[in-house]
């Protein structure tokens, strides 16, 4: 479980979050992350937060925002707040390092979900899209369905297709969370 305070870093993107507030002290109602995305023209998948609300305040640098198919560039001093369950995904298309604290709310399990995905980065395990293999992928994606569910297939079919291969994830030995030994 993350704590305040924590830092974690994706090592294919660059990303770092410090996890201000955390579920545990709000009473579940937010998460709150300083967080820094270096120039990238990598983008993570197009997703939603079901039932999330996601806000985020650029405090130096700007992102781009494509929600629900619109783009939209927020610079410091700026607000983006994305509803839940609208489609989103953004980068930071600048030429210096993004600056912004992101709120999740209710912060449901999400920074779980960070934490997993970064690990697997840091070790290696996630392909050139940021996935990890389809069988702990599978098992991931379930555990998380309410913090966040990528657009693509439709909800439906990444449904039975992960109840389908989360068995044989299971067996393979992979868990819902991952998080190896700290450097």
């Amino acid at each position: 479980m993350i704590k305040q305070g924590e830092k974690i870093v994706n090592a294919r993107t660059g990303q770092v979050m410090v996890f201000l507030k955390t579920a545990a002290e709000t009473n579940g109602q937010l998460l709150e992350i300083d967080c820094i995305s270096p120039p990238s023209d990598t983008r993570e998948p197009e997703h939603i937060h079901p039932f999330q609300q996601n806000n985020f305040r650029i405090l130096a640098g700007e992102c781009t925002f494509r929600i629900n198919g619109k783009e939209q560039t927020a610079k410091a001093g700026d607000t983006v707040s994305i509803a839940p369950n609208v489609e989103h995904y953004f980068w930071n298309p600048g030429n210096v390092d993004a600056r912004y604290i992101q709120e999740f709310r209710p912060a449901l399990t999400i920074a779980d979900f960070f934490n997993t995905f970064f690990a697997l980065s840091r070790d290696g395990k996630l392909n050139d899209q940021g996935i990890p293999n389809f069988f702990h992928a599978s098992i991931i994606m379930l555990a998380h369905k309410n913090d966040i569910r990528v657009i693509t297939p439709p909800w439906p079919i990444q449904y039975i297709t992960y109840k389908l291969l989360a068995p044989i994830g299971r067996m393979m030995g992979y868990k819902s969370y991952y998080t190896s030994l700290r450097i």
